[in-house]
């Protein structure tokens, strides 16, 4: 547990939650305005869903390149100093997306969005958990509602560009301004965890027991890989599908993607109450079941009011996954917060990238319906993981 003796003189735990939210918000913001605008890439590189799912696999190569860079580098300067450079290459990779102009310069970019958004996603995980730990009450999930609120400002901020006719790279301008604005503002108040190691219990365990101990730590990986499939293939073809399947007028063809990321949000900022209501294992049974439900609606029933109920449900359902299992990451017994972040949010990160390049795949060889279908299979698998797996209830 965290002590406020960690924080500079000159720091409250107060400032030190702004300033995390303030990140977490950058860092959504930043996502959401790339996925606002991947139909427009779409057209532009003249891209099929398949040749779309096949570009989008650059994303998770990122990741996993990023992978053995930030579990070492975290270990080496701190979280800190790896968010603040991690987040500011997040938004200048996001300018280099808009400037793209071929296939080949696509796929670059995405390589080096996903790496530099894998060593944003681990480092401002560990700030919270430090945040987290200097308070009597979780608050992990608020700070990814956060995240959630800017994927819903970046889509409705992406909606009026495209609905104004503004290109991609002037968009991605002023978000990189935006971002550059909030890293400054919060950089000062984030605990400099640099240094740190881990204490000499930590190390005396021996390998055999610490193995074992490890194990609950890949079954929160895999919890969250099963869920982050879910949320990543919402991101990039909610608005595909209500476009393609429920044929919505184009006015609309957003409204799936905005009904998503609104119970997103919302259901991050009461998950904290529930999860310490009704457990942690009872938290995760109940959003695979919401997420399962909602694709179910939305694909048994593919009209437009219908949908949007469906994919009401499958944003309430992923909403606490990913905090829940990052802040039970994050108290591991056996590795530094940073190092057990950076194994169980890599593993769920996997799958919220390797989702959408997956839908297309499944697109190609059957229907956008049938790859829907597999990511219900996802939302399924949440409750069984979650139900089988010794959790604190």
């Amino acid at each position: 547990m965290a002590d406020s003796t960690i924080l500079k003189p000159s720091t409250s735990k107060r400032m030190l939650r702004i300033a995390v939210g303030i990140l977490f918000f950058m860092a959504g913001l930043c996502f959401a305005s790339w996925a606002s605008r991947i139909a427009t890439v779409q057209t532009k590189m003249g891209l099929s869903d398949a040749g779309l799912g096949a570009v989008l696999f650059s994303l998770p190569v990122g990741l996993m390149l990023s992978l053995p860079f930030s579990g070492w580098v975290i270990t080496k300067i701190g979280s800190k100093k790896l968010l603040l450079g991690a987040i500011i290459a997040y938004g200048i990779t996001l300018l280099s997306l808009g400037l793209a102009q071929n296939t080949f310069q696509l796929i670059i970019c995405l390589v080096v969005f996903g790496f530099s958004s894998n060593a944003v996603n681990i480092s401002v995980n560990t700030q919270a958990v430090t945040a987290e730990g200097l308070y009597n009450k979780p608050i992990m999930a608020s700070f990814h509602g956060l995240w959630s609120l800017a994927g819903f400002t970046g889509a409705g901020i992406g909606t009026f560009m495209i609905g104004h006719g503004v290109d991609p790279f002037h968009h991605f301008v002023i978000v990189l301004i935006i971002l550059v604005i909030g890293v400054i503002a919060a950089s000062k108040y984030l605990h400099n965890d640099a240094g740190v190691v881990k204490t000499g219990k930590e190390e005396a365990i021996p390998l055999r027991k610490r193995l074992s101990l490890i194990v609950p730590l890949l079954t929160l990986g895999s919890i969250a890989f099963c869920s982050m499939i879910c949320e990543g293939a919402m991101f990039d073809w909610s608005v595909i599908y209500f476009k393609k399947v429920v044929a919505a007028p184009i006015a609309l063809q957003g409204a799936g993607f905005t009904a998503f990321m609104l119970t997103m949000a919302g259901g991050r900022f009461i998950a904290d109450w529930f999860a310490h209501r009704f457990g942690l294992k009872r938290t995760l049974q109940v959003s695979g079941s919401l997420t399962t439900i909602g694709l179910l609606i939305a694909l048994i029933f593919p009209y437009f009011y219908t949908a949007m109920i469906g994919f009401l449900f499958v944003g309430a359902g992923v909403s606490s996954v990913v905090p829940m299992v990052y802040s039970a990451a994050g108290k591991s017994k056996t590795l530094t917060p940073g190092v057990a972040l950076a194994a169980v949010s890599t593993i769920g990160f996997i799958g919220f990238l390797v989702g959408p390049p997956v839908i297309g795949f499944i697109a190609g060889l059957a229907t956008l319906r049938a790859s829907f279908a597999f990511i219900a299979i996802m939302g399924t698998s949440v409750v069984i993981l979650s139900t089988r797996a010794k959790l604190d209830s």
